[in-house]
Order: C-alpha cells, then sequence, then structure tokens
C-alpha cells in the first residue's frame, strides 16, 4: 500500500567550521543579508553596517538557524564588483554577527580571499554560486578553512545567466554539473561531510527550468548532501502570479512548504519569520511528521 512519506535525509547532517548542523523535523532556513546596492529585492536596504548587523540580528530572532551575509549582487544583469570593495562591504558584518550570535554565519562569494578573511573572522559557511570555479584560489582556500561549502549551480555568468538558457534535460544537466563538482570539491581535499548543493533556481534558468527543478528535487537527494533551496522573491514567482509587481512573500511559502515535503534540508529565504511560521503551523496541521529522521 502506497504511504504519503517523505524521504528519509540522505545526509543527517552538514560538518561545519566549528560545529556540525543536524536535520530534524523541519528544514533549517538560512535568513538572506545582502550587504549591495543593487540586489534584486533588496538592494540598498542593508550597506550600511550597522543596518546590516541589526537586520541580522532580526533575522536570528525571526528564528533563521543560518545567516548567509554576501557582499556582491548576483541578480541577473549584475556586474561583478572586486574582492576589495566586496570585503570591505561584508568584513564588518561578518565580524559583527559572528561576535553576537551563537548561530552560524555564512559568507556568500566566489573570491577565495573574501571566503578566507570571512571564516578568519568566524564564518562557518562558504556558499559559492560558482560551486568553485570562479576564482582559481578558491578550492584550496576553502579546503583549509575547515568551513561548510554549499556548491551551487549556475548556467553562464549573473551579467549574462538569463540570456537565453538552454538545457538537454534541465535536470539531469544540473544533476551531473553537481555530482561532477562535488567530486572535484572533494579531490581539492574537502570532506564529503562538508559538502551541501544547490541547483540554483534563477541562475540561469527559465521558469519552466525552474519549476522543472523544483518538482524533480526529490532526484538531488541522490546525491547523499545536504540541500539548499533559494527560491526566495525570485521572478518565477512573479511569473507564475503573472504580476511581476506581485509581493512574493506568499508564492515563496508555497514553494517552501513544497520543499518541506520533499524533504530538502535548507530553504534560503528573505521572510524568515513567515516561512518559519507557515511551516510550523503546516507540520502541526499534518497527521504525519514532515520528515523522517535516520
Amino acid at each position: 500500500m502506497a504511504t504519503n512519506v517523505p524521504p528519509l535525509h540522505p545526509a543527517t547532517h552538514w560538518k561545519l567550521r566549528s560545529r556540525t548542523l543536524r536535520f530534524g523535523s523541519r528544514p533549517l532556513l538560512m535568513g538572506i543579508l545582502n550587504v549591495t546596492p543593487d540586489s534584486f529585492s533588496d538592494g540598498g536596504k542593508f550597506i550600511d553596517p550597522v543596518t546590516a548587523v541589526e537586520h541580522g540580528r532580526r533575522l536570528a530572532a525571526e528564528g533563521a538557524d543560518i545567516i548567509d551575509v554576501g557582499g556582491q549582487s548576483t541578480r541577473p544583469g549584475s556586474i561583478r564588483v572586486d574582492a576589495d570593495e566586496e570585503l570591505r562591504r561584508v568584513l564588518p558584518v561578518v565580524e559583527s554577527l559572528c561576535r553576537e550570535l551563537d548561530l552560524p554565519v555564512s559568507i556568500d562569494t566566489y573570491h577565495a580571499v573574501v571566503a578566507r578573511e570571512s571564516v578568519a573572522a568566524g564564518a562557518e559557511i562558504i556558499n559559492d554560486v560558482t560551486a568553485l570555479t570562479g576564482d582559481a584560489a578558491m578550492p584550496v582556500a576553502a579546503a583549509t578553512s575547515g568551513a561548510g561549502v554549499c556548491l551551487m549551480h549556475m548556467q553562464g555568468t549573473p551579467a549574462t545567466m538569463q540570456n537565453d538558457p538552454q538545457y538537454d534535460d534541465v535536470v539531469d544537466d544540473v544533476y551531473a554539473y553537481l555530482a561532477g563538482r562535488c567530486d572535484a570539491a572533494t579531490k581539492a581535499g574537502i570532506e564529503v561531510e562538508r559538502i551541501a548543493i544547490d541547483p540554483g533556481i534563477g541562475f540561469g534558468k527559465t521558469t519552466e527550468h525552474n519549476l522543472a527543478l523544483l518538482r524533480a528535487v526529490d532526484r538531488f537527494h541522490e546525491l547523499g548532501r545536504p540541500l539548499l533551496i533559494g527560491h526566495s522573491r525570485k521572478g518565477f514567482i512573479g511569473r507564475m502570479l503573472n504580476d511581476m509587481d506581485a509581493d512574493r512573500t506568499a508564492g515563496t511559502i508555497g514553494v517552501s512548504l513544497a520543499m518541506c515535503l520533499a524533504g530538502v534540508e535548507i530553504l534560503r529565504v528573505h521572510d524568515v519569520a513567515a516561512v518559519r511560521q507557515a511551516i510550523e503551523l503546516f507540520a502541526v496541521s499534518r497527521s504525519s511528521p514532515l520528515k523522517n529522521t535516520s
């Protein structure tokens, strides 16, 4: 008799620099903190370090399990900034949050020097949208840092990725890429327990590509690594609602609940309080748990 039981966690934990995250009855929430003037949803709101740190505290109070700090926009069409400018934006924020908060801070960067300096300041995770390919020094920097590493798929660069994304089969292609990048990371000296994966929703994908990946997200559990999904407020939500000016919080929550049922371990979101409340009420309203753990 078929039952509607979510999959077991393929990875029960994610090993970080100085601690280990274990997966329980709901996905961990990674709160987004963009210290940028031009991010697609909140660019310019937290460019001041004091304001950024205040927002980091707010995300923690709302129930974030991880704070992800980024100093470079990766919205479609964005232009790369140099590592010195990125470091100037993020380092004071990372230092303050690591000192004040008892939860892991992630640095969203593909620059090795930014990763190294942020980890030295206390960051636990390197979240690299290029899966360690954007800077030749990054594999060694990530391996020697001891930090957890998230490897993401992106077709092209932020400046070009939405020009005309093409795949033979988006699920197969992204799966193969992430499998290859996991192998490359371990060969560079990164322990497999330190690796998480992200199929890169919105990064070089059309709306149909994004939906295909979300519908087939179970497939990525086959790689045996924690799975991170970053769908929050993205353009495909507006397109599905036929309103690009719509508030995308409700759409973000809808996708989040679907990802809960698929056993996704980590959700990267802007609206931590709203998503966490929705997940908690969704869980207690069900006759069986969202997930089973081994």
